[in-house]
């Protein structure tokens, strides 16, 4: 029984480090879609900050900062399918963060067991080898 609470152990100690890279696969795939976003936030904030001053200004700053303006929202709206695409890797990643947690958890279950089943299998064995047979003739008893 020995073996096999060792192989439960075993494999219950390869789904944690499958879980941990599993968990850190999907942080980072998260991470990933946090920068986008803020780059896209970013560039939008900037797009806004392109408004003229009160007063007057020149025709020249007014193309520049049109010109400015649309590369600006051109390059935020190119960030939409960078960031569907990223929510998308996050989630499938984050399934097989669940998936790998199912597996850790239900791994440990089976030591779990395999442990409980050998320390009765011990238990059993220690109460044969330390029972007494009690023989009884003629009203008295031997050990």
């Amino acid at each position: 029984m020995s073996a096999a609470v060792k192989q439960r152990a075993r494999i219950a100690r390869v789904r944690r480090l499958q879980h941990g890279l599993a968990a850190s696969t999907a942080a980072a795939a998260m991470s990933q879609v946090r920068s986008l976003e803020v780059s896209a936030s970013r560039l939008a904030q900037m797009r806004g900050d392109l408004n003229p001053d009160q007063g007057a200004t020149s025709g020249a700053w007014l193309s520049a900062a049109g010109e400015l303006a649309m590369r600006l929202d051109t390059a935020r709206l190119g960030l939409a399918p960078s960031i569907d695409a990223a929510r998308s890797a996050a989630a499938a990643k984050e399934q097989a963060r669940l998936h790998a947690r199912r597996e850790q958890e239900s791994a440990e279950r089976l030591q779990q067991a395999a442990a409980s089943a050998a320390e009765e299998m011990v238990e059993r064995r220690m109460n044969k080898i330390t029972r007494r047979r009690v023989r009884v003739t003629n009203d008295e008893v031997r050990p």
